[in-house]
């Protein structure tokens, strides 16, 4: 399982022009999600992102957590995150989960997440073609896999 979690000041997800899910200040994060992905992959993620220390504290250095600036948190499918480029100009989303495997880690993942951070989280539709928006604060962009812990 992997994300890319963005700090937004602000964030929306819009599916056929009606507006699903906008947050203020939090994470904007796009997950993808591999067939071999488990409990154990989510409660990594869900942690790092309840935990990281990334948000300005009074004196302006990044010190405090999604939980103590009272973030909200957007998630978007994105099985894109595992495209393959190695070969040719087309990328391979071979390592993607299926969607049979991957929509119920997704659901998972979400519950998971709301249960740590004490509300409901933002969401997109799995599937869809979605447009998502955002003002990354910062900019900080930071990547998770959860097979490669560093």
């Amino acid at each position: 399982m992997k994300i890319v979690l963005q700090r937004v000041s602000s964030a929306n997800v819009t599916i056929n022009q009606e507006r699903v899910a906008e947050i203020a200040t939090g994470f904007l994060v796009l997950l993808g999600i591999v067939e071999d992905d488990t409990q154990e992959d989510i409660d990594y993620l869900v942690r790092k992102i309840i935990n990281l220390r990334i948000f300005d504290d009074q004196n302006g250095l990044m010190n405090n957590s999604v939980l103590e600036v009272d973030g909200e948190i957007i998630v978007v499918s994105q099985f894109t995150l595992y495209a393959s480029t190695k070969k040719g100009n087309r990328p391979s989303y071979i390592k993607a989960a299926k969607p049979t495997i991957a929509i119920p880690l997704y659901k998972k993942f979400i519950k998971t997440l709301e249960n740590q951070l004490g509300k409901s989280v933002g969401k997109g539709e799995f599937g869809a073609d979605m447009k998502v928006s955002l003002t990354n604060n910062g900019p900080v962009t930071i990547v998770i896999d959860s097979k490669n812990k560093e």
